[in-house]
């Protein structure tokens, strides 16, 4: 891979590759005492839903994060490393962007459990920033699954997929409901911006099987 790369696609983690909703749900529920059932998947960015409040869920993320250690261990999103395996081979440079940092005093875990959990689930990946500013960070292509996230690379004329969460249905533009439509996406804005792209080098195993305990280098 060029220092200068061709294309970067810039990959939000939580709602994007792990499916931050499912494992916290179960945390709330723990916590709070009450069955999976009072706490619906079809929830609003602010959890209304789940009855708690702003102060609530950053008190009950940090206990999620330092506590049950679920950055470490979130589901893996269908797809996301076979996906991200291919367009890395096929030359994408992968950026992980990510506001993990969001909670003061968990930041060692925060970050030691998700290059844990990324080295686990197996996604390439050749940076990686921990920011909540992510119009600052540099990138052909943005995949995000927050509203205002979204909004906000759009006005400083970034292109973005939305990747679709029951929280983002009100965002307009281009959507991917899974990971092979982001592939598809992708190699549709590769095709109109390089010359040559090839979708899979010749001779290598598509998907992230072949290896075993190890990331993109």
């Amino acid at each position: 891979m060029p220092d200068d790369p061709a294309f970067i696609l810039g990959v939000d983690l939580d709602g994007v590759c792990g499916d931050y909703t499912i494992a916290f749900r179960a945390v709330v529920a723990a916590e709070l005492g009450v069955g999976l059932d009072r706490l619906p998947l079809e929830r609003s960015w602010d959890f209304r839903e789940w009855g708690i409040d702003e102060t609530d869920f950053e008190r009950l993320h940090r206990i999620a994060v330092i506590e049950h250690r679920i950055l470490r261990d979130l589901p893996i999103i269908e797809h996301c490393p076979d996906v991200l395996w291919r367009l890395s081979d096929a030359g994408v440079w992968i950026r992980i962007i990510t506001h993990r940092l969001y909670v003061n005093w968990s930041h060692a875990v925060a970050v030691s459990d998700t290059v844990e959990w990324l080295d686990a689930a197996q996604i390439p990946y050749r940076d990686i920033c921990f920011l909540g500013d992510k119009p600052q960070v540099e990138a052909d292509l943005y995949v995000d699954d927050g509203g205002h996230n979204i909004e906000a690379l759009r006005a400083s004329g970034n292109d973005v997929i939305t990747f679709d969460q029951p929280y983002n249905r009100n965002v307009s533009g281009t959507r991917a409901t899974s990971w092979l439509e982001v592939e598809q996406i992708v190699e549709e804005r590769l095709a109109s911006r390089l010359s040559g792209y090839q979708t899979q080098l010749p001779g290598v195993d598509a998907g992230s099987s072949r290896l075993t305990g190890r990331i993109d280098e």
